[in-house]
């Protein structure tokens, strides 16, 4: 496959206004034909999301879903620029496949990794710098593969980098972006909350024998 330049990158940009990170995959994924790449980031519906990005979305819809059994249920917020979007089928099948998303990735606990505080990067990184298997390894190398894991760690706690539970090709992401592209409007997850039912509530653990023998006079 041919090299993919800066110059390749940059100037794919600049036609399709999709960043970086998502010009460089599309070259990949096109063998460096800009032409295809351009082609790939149009069926992704990335093209225009991009310039869409900066634009103020403050309309939307607040959605939910509660699991079959109603033991966990989601609540989320997704941004768009007008109440017409807002209401549009698209846009409430979007929220409603966000929710359910939410609701089968109980690790996630932030829309994007930029969102993740400093200070849980740090803890990650101190835990995986403590890892056994990396005791007996140079700094250098150890420094690398931990930066490696901890971008690893952080993608698995933010909901923007999830393999779409309908679609596993894409990213909810690239999901965003597709709705983007079709509505014409920029579209943001801004935040949201799962709630598990006796989620942090200590329970009284009993033993079910000595209950039963207590009943019966010892007899069981």
């Amino acid at each position: 496959m041919a090299e993919i330049s800066a110059k390749l990158v940059k100037d794919l940009r600049e036609k399709t206004g999709a960043g970086m990170m998502d010009c460089k995959k599309a070259l990949k994924e096109s063998g460096g034909d800009p032409v295809k790449a351009a082609e790939w980031l149009r069926q992704k519906g990335i093209t225009s999301a991009e310039k869409k990005a900066s634009r103020v979305a403050a309309e939307g819809l607040v959605g939910s879903y509660i699991h079959t059994g109603g033991r966990v249920g989601v609540l989320v917020e997704v941004n768009c620029e007008t109440d017409f979007v807002a209401r549009r089928e698209e846009f409430q099948t979007l929220v409603r496949n966000v929710a359910m998303q939410i609701a089968a990735c109980p690790n996630v606990e932030y829309v994007k990794v930029s969102d993740i505080p400093a200070e849980v990067a740090e803890r990650e990184k101190q835990i995986e710098m403590g890892r056994d298997d990396l005791a007996n390894k140079p700094e250098n190398i150890r420094e690398k593969i931990v930066v490696g894991r901890i971008e690893k760690r952080l993608k698995e706690l933010a909901l923007m980098d999830q393999p779409f539970i309908r679609d596993q090709s894409i990213t909810v992401e690239e999901l965003v972006k597709q709705a983007v592209s079709q509505l014409g409007e920029n579209i943001q997850i801004r935040r949201f909350v799962r709630f598990v039912l006796g989620e942090g509530i200590e329970k009284e653990e009993s033993n079910f024998a000595e209950e039963v023998a207590a009943q019966t006079g010892g007899k069981l």
